[in-house]
């Protein structure tokens, strides 16, 4: 047995036995028109006593025994369906399958001509609520809906006495929706919720029952989740939809949210900048220790572990701006590592052998070292100049022989132990010279990786500032 639940719009007043016999005789006449059928069909609904009785549920029958047709007098006189909806949460946005999981309150308006009673008649009532299943519903559904409607059974619809019914149903929506993550985590969506009808072509018209700024300003005000995405606005766009030779009524909204970057910008940005800065700063630990080769391998391993341990917190499809990031911290760290081995070896072969720098090199070494230029570089001590020759080294001198004088066999043997002590000297000094260009030149590359190092953090920073910020 069908429930209703009535309103007044004023209370009636008092009834004695007589007065009430005569409003149960009071009918109320609903007289519709099947234009298929050329005549028009009377039938009436006894709502005297309503008010103190409760509703007869036989009282609607004829009106009920009509739901499967639409409530127009005249076949060829559109329906027409004011809609609007209240997003109350964002529950997910699956990047992987492209889908925005939402909850909505859908909001349907139409009149049923068939329907209307005058309230004085009917002790004061205005509006009644009735089982929805008694009724015909709009087929409305959402074009972009995955999954199966799950609305809740046994709803409720409120028809006035005009003939007007209001209807709102609960809804789980998984809809799809062309997600951009190259911005990642600072990415915006737009995604369109299209409702239309699945039966009814141009019979059927849709219109707004609230305009898109009170839909919006709704929606944001009873968010009821605070978590991974923000409400930013909602648009709306009419469209006609052309399938095989119909036209169906089509209402677009664009939904735009934005994602709360604040989780990932702690747990993924922040540590992985720490572990750059560090890197870039062990380049002023002495090579010569043995100690920078074995810390950078431990720091290369820990960030390997550190992306490995964050990876669920990345999108799983698409190559975001972030990922591109974590790429370029790697191979940086990497170039760090192959150079602090390159001059470790060079160094060591340099102290035992030390080969002859190329000319193009010493040239390069000494444009980037003099005075003005790029790249500092170790101070230098006396006059141990990167163009010094050897005959100009420290403890070096010529000999001395004076003039119409000959040496005699003592003195020969003097000079001749003098010019072997001058060549094992000069050997040693162009053996330090060599040492020293390739310790110059080891200085010159950390110089130059530091200042890479700092050049890609500050980009970094300033990346992250103008992404936040807009």
């Amino acid at each position: 047995m069908s429930a209703f639940i009535l309103s007044r719009a004023t209370p009636g007043p008092a009834l004695g036995p007589l007065s009430y016999r005569e409003h149960r005789v009071a009918l109320l006449h609903l007289t519709h028109l099947m234009s298929t059928t050329g005549r028009g069909v009377t039938f009436t609904i006894n709502c005297s006593g309503f008010g103190q009785h409760g509703a007869d549920p036989t009282a609607l029958n004829s009106v009920f025994n009509r739901k499967p047709f639409r409530p127009v007098t005249n076949i060829s006189v559109p329906t027409r369906v004011n809609i609007s909806f209240t997003m109350s949460a964002i529950l997910d946005v699956n990047e992987q399958l492209h889908l925005l999981s939402s909850f909505l309150w859908l909001e349907m308006v139409w009149d049923n001509p068939f329907i209307s009673w005058n309230p004085e008649e009917c002790e004061g009532i205005t509006k009644m609520s009735m089982a929805a299943k008694n009724l015909w519903l709009p087929d409305i559904f959402i074009v972009e809906l995955t999954n199966v409607n799950k609305t809740p059974k046994d709803l409720t619809a409120y028809v006035s006495n005009e003939g007007r019914i209001r209807y709102k149903k609960p809804m789980k929506v998984d809809s799809i929706c062309n997600l951009d993550i190259f911005y990642f985590p600072f990415d915006q969506q737009n995604c369109t919720l299209t409702f239309s009808s699945f039966l009814y072509t141009v019979s059927m018209l849709l219109g707004m029952e609230k305009e898109v700024w009170e839909i919006t300003d709704a929606s944001q005000n009873i968010l009821q989740t605070h978590g991974e995405w923000e409400l930013l606005g909602i648009n709306k766009a009419t469209a006609k939809l052309s399938r095989g030779g119909n036209l169906y009524d089509q209402i677009v909204f664009y939904v735009a949210i934005r994602r709360r970057p604040s989780l990932y910008v702690i747990n993924l940005l922040v540590p992985s900048g720490f572990l750059v800065a560090i890197d870039a700063l062990s380049c002023h630990l002495p090579v010569k220790s043995g100690n920078r080769v074995p810390f950078k391998i431990t720091l290369l391993l820990g960030y390997n572990v550190f992306l490995l341990t964050m990876s669920d917190l990345l999108p799983t499809c698409g190559t975001p701006l972030i990922g591109v990031y974590f790429a370029l911290c790697l191979s940086l760290m990497v170039v760090s590592l192959l150079e602090t081995i390159f001059i470790t070896h060079l160094l060591h072969v340099a102290t035992t052998q030390p080969p002859p720098m190329p000319w193009w090199l010493h040239s390069l070494l000494l444009h980037c070292t003099s005075p003005g230029r790029c790249c500092p570089t170790a101070p230098q001590k006396g006059n141990k100049g990167l163009g010094l020759t050897p005959t100009h080294l420290p403890g070096v001198k010529e000999p001395e022989v004076s003039a119409g004088q000959m040496p005699g066999p003592g003195e020969a043997e003097l000079t001749e132990g003098s010019e072997r002590t001058r060549a094992q000297r000069e050997h040693e000094a162009q053996k330090q010279h060599s040492v020293e260009l390739w310790v110059q030149f080891s200085h010159t590359m950390d110089a130059l990786l530091f200042r890479l190092y700092l050049l890609f953090m500050a980009s970094s920073i300033i990346t992250v500032i103008c992404l936040w910020n807009t």
